[in-house]
Formats: C-alpha cells, structure tokens, sequence
C-alpha cells in the first residue's frame, strides 16, 4: 500500500555572491546615507541663506550689496583652505569625531549671526563658516569610499548631492516663513531668526551623527563579522595606521588627468552656483514680478533636478560607464540652457526648458567625482579629494563675479548664460581627454 504524504517545501534557494551583496549595501546605504543627506542639505541651506537675511539685515545694519558681496564671497575662501587640513584631521581622529566638530562649530556660526553688528563682524563670520563647513564635503565622499566599491559609489555619491537641490527648494520658503512669521519676537529682528532656525539643527545634527555613525566597516556593531570582512575586501580601504602626507599634494598637482579633475570641477562648480544666483533674476525677466512666486518657480527645475540625478547616477553605475554619461549631462545642460534663451518672456517655455537643463546640471558633479574617485588610490584618497573639491569650489567664486560683470553690462542676464553654456561645451570636450576610452575592468569585479 503506497503512503500518501504531504508534499515537501522546497527550502527558497539561496542567494547569490551579487543577491547578498546587493541586500547588505542597501542595508548600508540606509543606516549611513540620511543622516549625511540631511546634514548637506542643512549644510547648502546655511550656504546660502544670506541672500534671504539681506532683505532685511541690510537695512537693519546698513551694509552695502558690495559688503554683502564680499561676505558671501568669503565664506568660499574659508571653505577653500581648509579642506585638506580638515580631512588630515579626520584621518587621524575619525569620521565621528569629525563630523561633530564640523556640524556643531558650523551651527554655532550660524547663530553667532544674530549678534553681527558690523561689516568686520560679518566678514569674519563669514570666512569662519566656510572654514568649519569646509570638511563636510570631502568628509563623506571619502567615507563613501570605505563603504562602497567602485561600481556602487555613483548612485551613493548622486543621492547624497541631491541634497543641494533639496536645499535649494526648501531655502526659500524656510527662510521667509521665518523673516516673516517670527520677525519681534523675543525682542528679535526676522534675519536673526532666520539664522536661529537654520543653525541649531546643525548643531542637532552632530550629535546624533556622533552616536549613530560609527568610523568604519570594521567598528559597525550592527554588521556580522563576516559581512564587515565583506565590505572591507571591496571597498577601497586606507591600510591600518596609514596616514596621509602633505607632499602627497604636490604629488597630485604633478599628475596631469588630477590636473584635469580639477578644471573639469572648477567649471562645473562655477556654472552650478552661477545658476543658483542667476535664477531668480532670470524669471523675474519673464515678467514674473511677485518674490513668492518667484521663490515657487524657481524651485521646479531643482524638483526635476532631484529625480534626474538619483536615476542618471544610478544608471552610471549599472552600466559602469562615467566618461560619456557625464559628456550627455553636459551637453543636456548645454541644449536645455540654449533653449531657455531663444524662448526668452514666453513663461511656460521657458520654465520647461530650465527643468530640461537642470537634468544635466544637477547630474554633471556626481557623475564627475565617481570618476575621479574611480581613479584614486586608497592611500592617495584622503588627501586628493579634499583637494580635488577645494580647488573646484573657487569656481563658485569666480563665475558668478564674471557673470555679475556680464549682466551689468550688458544690461540683460540672458547673455550671461552664453558664459554658462560655454562651460558646459568645454567640460564635455575636457572630460573626454581627461579620462581616455579603455576596457573598464570594474564589471569584470562586479561578477566576481
């Protein structure tokens, strides 16, 4: 007699090398990556929450639009020093400790706005937030790097840098809520409260990256032992006790394509900021005439901004192709530009082609420092990212004051953006001689 028995279950068949890793780097990228992506966009937010405050601490203090102008411009300066200085720091003192004396001095400056009475004051004030913001950046794309392999870095690296879009949405209506809901208050002026709002969650926020972050694969308690051997053979892991040398950045300035990493940042970063400015200006032109509507519109293009770089940076990786992703986003930002200009006073147009241009400008830094971390030794990372982004950022700097200078005399900001398409052109060429056509190995490691 045959006995009937109940089917077995197949157990679920494991999962593969690439499945697993998979599961574990997404697991990774939600315990590090919000906290960092909302430290940066605090961070953009207390960038440039100035150019709110002047609408009403100018007349409150009496400043000039040039003093007003050269404390802006400061702040870059500050940042621009002490870049590597704060990442030889890190090195030596860990991402924890880093990322607390960063966020909370930065906050603290921020506050210390409110008692600004002077144009020395200010200046200082300035300068001295650029400097303690400074390390942020570079901070944690070279944390990225003890995390992620190369082949998963782009799409890491593009959601922690839609922060600056996220920022930028939010800087408007965060800072005129606060100019005008809580202006009186306590005794205290709208600017103050301005400074008040936006300072302390930076000062928040160091703290609870102190306790949440840990300084490596290897101290993260809430990865098995087997899953931090994992992480550390693929990711790009400074050998224990190593640290940087100073002549390591002579070493980098000698090196022709960390040379053309350099120009390619400087423009692209110069061309980003020179847009963050020129926007609100430019659909004022429109015929546009409300600031609050302004405030609306100019936020569209960084929500399309948002979308296009998390989907341009993830593909990047995929496909693990850099060099003509980042040659596309160019010349996306080059076309869409071009278009805003030749649909000039027609709103809708317009509008459309800002989102369209804003695709490639918000993908162009990403894409570009995966490459040049692509490229970078372990031992070498420490110092030439910092590097790498401090000289770049210069071009936040200059390309504004050049497109200041165009505007003004030309009367109309639309030429101007003939400087900014320009930019773009020559970085897709640049990108092309910087990072030459070759077999790229990194999918033959992805499979293995």
């Amino acid at each position: 007699m045959q006995i009937m028995t109940k089917p077995t279950q197949t157990a679920p068949a494991p999962l593969s090398d690439s499945g697993r890793d998979d599961a574990l780097y997404l697991r990774i990228a939600w315990r590090i990556v919000p906290v960092l992506l909302l430290a940066y966009i605090v961070a953009y937010i207390d960038r440039v929450n100035v150019g709110f405050a002047k609408l009403q601490m100018q007349d409150a203090l009496g400043f000039s639009d040039a003093a007003f102008g050269l404390g802006a411009g400061l702040m870059f300066v500050g940042y621009c020093l002490f870049e590597v200085p704060s990442n030889l720091l890190l090195a030596r003192i860990g991402v924890r400790k880093t990322f607390l004396r960063i966020m909370v001095l930065w906050g603290l400056t921020t506050v210390a706005m409110v008692f600004v009475t002077t144009t020395a004051q200010f200046y200082a004030a300035r300068f001295m937030l650029g400097v303690f913001e400074a390390g942020l950046f570079p901070g944690v794309i070279l944390y990225f790097t003890y995390w992620f392999p190369k082949h998963r870095r782009g799409r890491v690296i593009g959601v922690f840098m839609s922060g600056a879009l996220i920022g930028n949405i939010l800087a408007g209506p965060l800072s005129g809520a606060a100019m005008k809901f809580l202006d009186g208050m306590a005794g205290m002026a709208g600017w103050q409260w301005l400074y008040i709002t936006q300072g302390v969650p930076a000062i928040v926020l160091g703290f609870i990256s102190y306790v949440w972050l840990c300084d490596g694969p290897q101290h993260a308690a809430w990865l098995s032992d087997a899953e931090k051997a994992r992480v550390q053979a693929q990711a790009d892991t400074v050998p224990e006790g190593h640290l940087p040398r100073v002549g390591q950045i002579l070493e980098a300035l000698r090196e022709r394509q960390f040379r053309g990493f350099v120009l390619l940042n400087f423009f692209i970063v110069g061309a980003s900021y020179t847009m963050v400015f020129w926007v609100p200006t430019l659909i004022r032109s429109w015929g546009v005439a409300d600031v609050f509507t302004i405030g609306v519109l100019s936020a569209l293009p960084s929500l399309v901004g948002v979308v296009g770089v998390i989907a341009l940076s993830r593909h990047s990786d995929r496909k693990q192709e850099r060099r003509w992703h980042f040659v596309g986003a160019c010349l996306v930002a080059a076309v869409g530009l071009w278009l805003t200009t030749i649909t000039q006073g027609q709103l809708v147009p317009s509008l459309a082609a800002l989102c369209f241009a804003t695709l490639g400008l918000a993908s162009c830094l990403p894409i570009l420092l995966a490459s040049a971390t692509d490229q970078m030794t372990p031992t070498r990372s420490t110092i030439d990212i910092p590097l790498l982004t401090s000289l770049g950022i210069l071009g936040g700097f200059a390309s504004p004051a050049i497109t200041g200078l165009i505007n003004t005399r030309t009367g109309h900001p639309v030429y101007s953006m003939y400087l900014v398409i320009g930019l773009f052109l020559v970085s897709a060429v640049l990108m092309l001689l910087v990072v030459p056509r070759r077999k790229n190995q990194a999918n033959v490691e992805a499979r293995l």
